[in-house]
């Protein structure tokens, strides 16, 4: 039976959350950094010829990436960036997904605030002298309170099955998972409370219409990770996880 181990550090082969990096392709006729044949006595290449100044390429960053993680790579002797990550989400499934966990959290809120009787806002009018009535919207008592419950609903159930492992309710339904940049790891409780925080407070507190429309865009434009504000404030992306 054999005794060997994997390395301290190494990931096991069956761990599914965890990429393996891949290897930059040499061009045609073998690389210029590779060591001499063995036998052949040959010093290796001079210090100058490799990136690093030994004649060697650095090693590949974990789960595909260049030296720069947000960079287009693809130069001579990098790796693709999205080389050894799986596939993107579809921005149709990550749409399906958000509506999915919004209705799971906004339908529980809504029976409680129905049930109380509460009004998010108090609407009054003032009489001026140049116009006829002044409009002015603030929170009433029971609307603040309201505010900080679906702040702290809508946070934790991100936070929650995020940190746990990277899938919520909608992005299970939909093949989908949260995963770190740089490796491919779930996310941590601090980096899940980062990208939920982005995700719901400006929405919650005071761009419900502008905040969404911002991130959609985000994710649209962004290139070649798709990654919204949310995902680029806590450096991670959004994966088929099937």
């Amino acid at each position: 039976m054999s005794t060997d181990q994997p390395p301290p550090g190494q990931p096991p082969e069956e761990d599914p959350f965890l990429k393996k990096p891949q290897e930059p392709t040499p061009p045609s006729g073998g690389s210029p950094y590779g060591p001499p044949p063995p036998g052949s006595g040959g010093p290796p290449p001079p210090g100058g010829s490799g990136p690093g100044g030994g004649g060697y390429p650095p090693p590949p960053p974990p789960y595909g990436g260049g030296g720069d993680p947000y960079g287009s790579g693809g130069g001579y002797g990098m790796p693709d960036p999205l080389a050894g990550m799986p596939p993107l989400a579809d921005f149709g499934k990550r749409l399906a997904a958000r509506v999915i966990d919004v209705v799971i959290v906004a339908v529980p809120l809504f029976l409680i605030q129905l049930a109380f009787g509460t009004n998010r806002y108090m609407v009054e009018t003032d009489r001026g002298e140049d116009v006829s009535e002044v409009f002015t919207k603030s929170y009433s008592g029971s609307g603040l309170i309201m505010t900080l419950i679906s702040i702290v609903a809508y946070l934790g159930y991100d936070w929650w099955f995020t940190k746990k492992d990277g899938r919520t309710v909608g992005k299970k339904a939909m093949g989908l998972r949260v995963a770190m940049l740089n490796d491919g790891s779930v996310p941590n409780s601090g980096t899940s409370l980062t990208r939920a925080a982005v995700l719901w407070l400006p929405t919650l507190i005071c761009c419900f219409c502008l905040w969404p429309i911002a991130l959609i865009i985000s994710i649209l434009v962004d290139k070649p990770y798709k990654q919204g504000l949310h995902d680029k404030a806590a450096k991670t992306v959004v994966v088929q996880a099937t």
